[in-house]
């Protein structure tokens, strides 16, 4: 994470207020979330894939930081385990393992935070983490678990073009084709959010390859 300058902390303590810290320090956290965001969406949508898992692992080491100084904002947290599941994936193996482990930490600490869960984007990570981990005895997949993920996202965002296409990958790999092929439909139908364009419309396109299997 970057420094705050030295001259917006010269300005802060002549303030002589904590009133006047707050707004400094919302400002740049929220800030460093919507560079990492950016760096995250470019990362895994338009990076070639041989270079992927040295910048997540980069981008991991940066929101741990950032998740750091700021351990209590859901939205931090929330970030820290998007890249922190996305960096399990391009390791993949048992490798992963400890990866995938803290990703669903933060991101569960995160909804003890905010029940909402970043409008569902904490669910649908957790569902895909639950989804894809092997089970015991060596990981934390459950099945079971992932479904109410989904579903919890779902009633959150039931449009969201992210929670139906990976519900529909879960549901393929169920072997509930009828179910899946509802979800990619609705997937594909989904309206991208403003603020997740380029990674939107990257799973609008998963969501029509997918359809096309079912």
């Amino acid at each position: 994470m970057h420094a705050i300058p030295f001259s917006r902390l010269l300005i802060a303590a002549a303030l002589g207020s904590t009133l006047a810290l707050a707004p400094l320090s919302a400002s740049a956290f929220e800030g460093e979330i919507f560079s990492l965001k950016n760096r995250w969406e470019h990362t895994v949508t338009q990076m070639p894939a041989n270079q992927r898992e040295e910048t997540l692992k980069a981008l991991a080491s940066e929101a741990e930081q950032l998740a750091s100084q700021h351990p209590n904002e859901a939205d931090v947290l929330i970030w820290q385990g998007i890249v922190l599941a996305s960096y399990a994936r391009e390791r993949g193996g048992l490798g992963a393992l400890g990866t995938a482990g803290d990703a669903r930490d933060v991101l569960e600490r995160a909804i003890e935070i905010d029940p909402t869960g970043g409008n569902g984007s904490a669910y649908v990570t957790l569902g895909a983490l639950y989804d894809r981990a092997p089970g015991r005895p060596l990981g934390f997949g459950n099945s079971d678990t992932a479904e109410r993920m989904f579903q919890r996202a779902l009633e959150l965002r039931p449009d969201g073009i992210d929670v139906n296409y990976y519900y529909a990958a879960f549901l393929k790999e169920e072997g509930n084709t009828q179910a899946a092929r509802e979800h990619a439909q609705r997937a594909v139908n989904g309206k991208a959010r403003e603020n997740r364009q380029v990674s939107d419309e990257a799973l609008r396109r998963d969501a029509e390859a997918l359809l096309s299997q079912l």
